[in-house]
């Protein structure tokens, strides 16, 4: 599920990982971006979807496409 959200995002498989962050803080409603209650939650997100890229980075150039 979290993988559908990786796509909503809109980056390039090329694209640097600060570059992920910058679009999936983009994503999080302004409120629960400054919420210290949330920050873990946030971390995970962030995780998650660097997981997801790097895993779209290792399939491109695995298949060279």
């Amino acid at each position: 599920m979290m993988y559908l959200h990786y796509r909503y995002l809109n980056v390039h498989v090329w694209d640097s990982d600060r570059a992920v962050i910058r679009a999936a803080r983009r994503k999080i409603a302004a409120h629960d971006r400054r919420d210290p209650a949330k920050r873990d939650a946030r971390k995970r997100f962030y995780r998650e979807m660097l997981r997801h890229h790097a895993s779209d980075q290792n399939l491109v150039a695995e298949f060279r496409l």
